[in-house]
């Protein structure tokens, strides 16, 4: 049933308690995406401990895939040298257990619909849960299957974070952000991830309806690919800025050894345009 999706009575979430801190604050929330196990999942760990310190607010972090429709060239590629370099789903979560006791910032893992089926929506959400993550994004996830997941998730305490795009119908975009968790991810741009020289003038536009639609939070992601759009974003009243392409290809990119590093200086960067 729909309306089992949340309880009153269930406790606020790691997410939720995060986005009502910032509103009072009155600050965006800096949300870095990266993908886990590119170049390793060594590295992965040091990353996330290293945009924690550099003033993310929440990850979202990557489990690869061999078919990631919805990502662009270079998320793909960081997916492919993941999956290259032996990652898979459990070993991810293993790593991400191990940074329990040093990780306060909130989790989000983004997979896709095929490894969660594939272990169980339960199993999956348990483990999760059980690993620290605090909230889920499913990007192929259809809206009828998300009604049966979201409340799977809510009971291990995670949130089912609903995707949005520029060309979903209005009707649906109002059901998707009344059942999305934690916030509604806004899709920036019609396609797939990836770094853009400008964001698209109507979705100051399509925030403002999914605030008229919902009450939780509204972040914006795909395509931002730096400070300007991270302050074009803050401008256009959002809760939140999604960082990916920009971010994964900085890495890449990186020497040797380095990589948590460059992450960090992107992300002060990012923070700076943030508040």
């Amino acid at each position: 049933m729909v309306d089992e999706m949340i309880s009153p009575t269930q406790p606020i979430s790691t997410i939720a308690q995060r986005f009502k801190q910032l509103n009072k604050d009155g600050r965006l929330a800096l949300m870095p995406f990266l993908m886990a196990g590119d170049p390793d999942l060594k590295t992965t760990g040091d990353v996330l401990l290293s945009l924690q310190s550099a003033g993310a607010d929440m990850v979202e972090l990557g489990i690869p895939y061999s078919d990631p429709l919805a990502d662009g060239p270079v998320i793909q590629a960081a997916a492919a040298r993941a999956l290259a370099a032996g990652t898979t789903p459990k070993r991810v979560l293993e790593m991400l257990s191990s940074l329990r006791n040093q990780l306060t910032l909130p989790v989000i893992l983004f997979t896709y619909s095929n490894p969660l089926l594939n272990v169980g929506m339960e199993c999956f959400c348990e483990q999760a849960a059980a690993a620290g993550a605090a909230g889920l994004v499913v990007p192929d996830l259809p809206l009828e299957e998300a009604e049966r997941l979201s409340p799977v998730a809510s009971r291990f305490g995670l949130d089912l974070v609903l995707l949005v795009a520029p060309t979903t119908p209005c009707e649906r975009m109002s059901r998707i952000a009344e059942r999305s968790r934690g916030f509604t991810y806004l899709v920036s741009v019609t396609g797939v991830t990836g770094e853009r020289a400008k964001m698209e003038t109507r979705v100051e536009g399509l925030v403002h309806q999914l605030k008229q639609s919902s009450t939780i939070p509204v972040a914006v992601g795909f395509g931002i690919s730096g400070v300007d759009q991270v302050r074009q974003v803050r401008g256009w009243g959002a809760d939140g800025a999604i960082i990916g392409s920009a971010l994964v290809k900085r890495m890449a990119s990186a020497a040797s050894g380095s990589v948590a590093s460059e992450a960090e200086k992107f992300c002060r960067e990012l923070r700076a345009a943030a508040d």
